[in-house]
């Protein structure tokens, strides 16, 4: 059977004292899945894998059910193509104008209808910080930082707990990992 490479991104995890989850704990609830070439990166829930003939849906579905049975931690959990990834990186229009890819964040779009919502807000003037909606991902970037930004609780008000975001770093290291698949 053909084996796909994949990212699994979960929302919310060892962020604060709730959801802690050993990074080395979620590799082997991978492996237990029967995942392979499981790597992890930085602390924060992100596993670039192979799985045999699946759906990314269905691996969410089964990464969730998972976490909750195994590690009694309920969490999203995202599931990309590396191809999907892929797309996603090349389509960042915003890398000409973020000087500090730890301010650029990437939120993935779950839908047509938050992405035609986020687009609306793309034509705002948000004194300084940019969002650019593209097919599968929104990119924001956050010059003064997130905490305080306008932006941020527009695209909260939208987006709910239907998203999650990593910085550009952080999609770096995922990307160069699926190139190594």
């Amino acid at each position: 059977m053909n084996s796909h490479c994949y990212i699994a991104l979960l929302r919310g995890i060892n962020v604060g004292r709730a959801k802690r989850i050993a990074m080395a704990d979620l590799r082997m609830l991978a492996e237990g899945l029967g995942y392979t070439g499981v790597r992890s990166i930085l602390n924060s829930g992100n596993l670039v894998f192979r799985a045999p003939g699946s759906s990314a849906p269905g691996l969410a579905r089964e990464l969730e059910d998972a976490l909750v049975l195994k590690l009694g931690v309920a969490a999203r959990v995202f599931v990309l193509g590396c191809d999907e990834l892929a797309a996603i990186v090349a389509a960042n229009p915003l890398l000409d104008v973020a000087a500090d890819h730890a301010r650029l964040l990437v939120f993935l779009l779950p839908d047509a209808d938050r992405r035609a919502r986020l687009a609306g807000l793309a034509e705002r003037d948000w004194n300084g910080e940019r969002l650019a909606v593209g097919e599968a991902a929104a990119y924001v970037w956050f010059p003064e930082g997130i905490l305080e930004s306008a932006v941020a609780v527009s695209i909260g008000k939208i987006l709910g707990d239907t998203s999650t975001s990593r910085n550009w770093n952080t999609v770096m290291k995922l990307h160069a990992l699926c190139k190594a698949f």
